[in-house]
């Protein structure tokens, strides 16, 4: 794994990956541009871009759209689009065949279960626990190198003074 993964890149990392599975998966639209995502996760849509990096940075769990100015969460692109955000509720393949171009705008995929947005938490969690001791065990060294100097430098001060 890289030095610099996301997960260590910021100390708020994990925090605002499991704010935005919450918030993603739980929403009525599935997709949406990342100032409105910004705004639903933080209450700031002109951070936009700190969101858009943040799903880029996340492929585990994020997704952009064709025109990479939309994201959303993985799991959810799994469902197909019977989600009625107006209604609430999921519809039916008839139903939505009976919908007008303009009614189907309305249509989104279903939100996540609470069991669902929880295992993606815990999935974060784990990644982030990983790395952490990921990035522990590659500075193993450092400790015998600073005592190796210790030493060195402790042996040519006796030949200084000796």
């Amino acid at each position: 794994m890289d030095l610099h993964s996301p997960y260590t890149k910021n100390k708020n990392r994990l925090v605002d990956v499991i704010a935005a599975i919450q918030v993603m998966g739980s929403y009525k639209c599935y997709k949406l541009e990342f100032s409105d995502w910004a705004d639903r996760i933080s209450g700031y849509g002109s951070r936009g871009d700190y969101w858009c990096k943040i799903f880029v940075e996340h492929p585990e769990f994020f997704r952009l759209d064709s025109g990479r100015n939309k994201a959303s969460l993985v799991w959810r692109r799994t469902y197909q689009k019977l989600y009625h955000v107006d209604l609430g509720k999921q519809i039916t393949r008839a139903e939505f065949d009976e919908l007008s171009p303009e009614q189907m705008q309305r249509i989104s995929r279903n939100p996540l279960s609470n069991a669902d947005i929880s295992t993606l938490i815990n999935t974060a969690i784990s990644l982030h626990a990983e790395e952490l001791d990921h990035k522990a065990d590659s500075r193993w060294w450092i400790v015998g190198v600073l005592g190796l100097v210790g030493v060195l430098l402790g042996a040519v001060l006796q030949w200084l003074v000796g």
